[in-house]
């Protein structure tokens, strides 16, 4: 498996304003999906019932719902993907497990939850002299400046090598 951090510069943490301004696209990035959701909504309402069309109203809670758990789908595949969201690699980050390498589905699914549900984790990276979140001290993670693509980082099953990985 390759290892993420390298020697230099380019693999240091990443620091409490690029990590926040990942963040605000990523923000975006959910808000933009939960639009395309209900335009989809209201095309598929028009389509079938085009005599009764009516806009839906919006409902708070149902909106809010929606928001955190496509918030935490979307970190969950980036993350256990790439290690990438769009905000990261706008922004040349990438977070990587405590040895460099990606972090698994379950921690990342873990790490999007508490990302979401705390936020307020991030500001802690200000004042750490390792910049890391509380989330990234409590599940041993790292964001780290990296702006290379990487595809061969993505770690394959152990247990059936490929002729690749030999």
């Amino acid at each position: 498996m390759t290892d993420v951090r390298q020697s230099g510069p380019a693999h240091r943490p990443a620091g409490i304003v690029t990590r926040g301004l990942a963040a605000l696209i990523d923000i975006g990035v959910v808000l933009f999906l939960m639009g395309v959701i209900y335009a989809a909504l209201v095309f598929a309402r028009l389509l079938f019932s085009p005599q009764e069309f009516r806009f839906p109203h919006t409902q708070l809670l149902l909106s809010i719902t929606t928001f955190l758990g496509l918030s935490v789908l979307y970190l969950t595949v980036c993350w256990a993907t790439s290690g990438r969201s769009v905000g990261a690699v706008a922004m040349g980050l990438r977070l990587v497990s405590r040895n460099g390498r990606l972090v698994r589905l379950p921690r990342c699914a873990v790490r999007a939850v508490l990302c979401v549900l705390f936020g307020f984790g991030l500001f802690w990276a200000a004042v750490d002299a390792r910049r890391r979140s509380l989330q990234d001290i409590l599940l041993r993670t790292s964001v780290v400046y990296d702006w290379t693509p990487a595809p061969d980082l993505v770690e394959h099953d152990l247990a059936h090598p490929t002729d690749h990985d030999r």
